[in-house]
């Protein structure tokens, strides 16, 4: 079997098993001018991109989690300069199950697209059940940074008005 083949087998493989993780990241995008499937079809791409230079420094999840994120927010930023005003409404781009969302879970998510790219990266992985220590990791920035700005974004969501 070819080199090329056994590393897209490869990559298949870990594109399937983190492919909620893909678009959990994605879905806190979601823009008018960026639906969930071409977020999700960046990062995919961006991650085949970077996989040959994966050196297995870190965990694979938070190197997913990281280009996913970086996918996200670039895109986010490079529309952003082409419009000045995306629309982020959140009931009109991610796609709830209506049976298993609470009203209460859904109006949170709307909070959370209130906050700006940082807060909602970090609220994200905090909700994902992710330490500081793997959220400093994703982020790049130290624990005790994401320890304040998690808290701090915690504070800020209790003070956003609810709809």
């Amino acid at each position: 079997m070819k080199k090329e083949s056994i590393l897209e087998q490869e990559f298949i493989a870990i594109v399937k098993q983190y492919e909620r993780v893909i678009y959990n990241v994605c879905s806190f995008y979601v823009s008018d001018a960026s639906p969930v499937e071409y977020l999700y079809q960046e990062t995919v791409l961006n991650l085949w991109r970077a996989f040959p230079n994966f050196r297995n420094e870190s965990q694979m999840s938070t190197w997913i989690y990281r280009i996913a994120l970086n996918t996200c927010i670039s895109d986010l930023r490079r529309n952003a300069k082409l419009r000045q005003n995306i629309s982020l409404a959140f009931s009109e781009h991610v796609a709830f199950e209506p049976d298993t969302q609470s009203t209460e879970i859904q109006e949170f998510y709307s909070l959370i697209y209130k906050l700006n790219n940082i807060e909602r990266s970090i609220i994200l992985l905090w909700l994902e059940e992710k330490s500081y220590k793997e959220i400093a990791d994703i982020t790049g920035f130290s624990v005790a940074n994401v320890a304040t700005r998690l808290k701090r974004t915690k504070e800020k969501l209790k003070n956003i008005p609810c709809l």
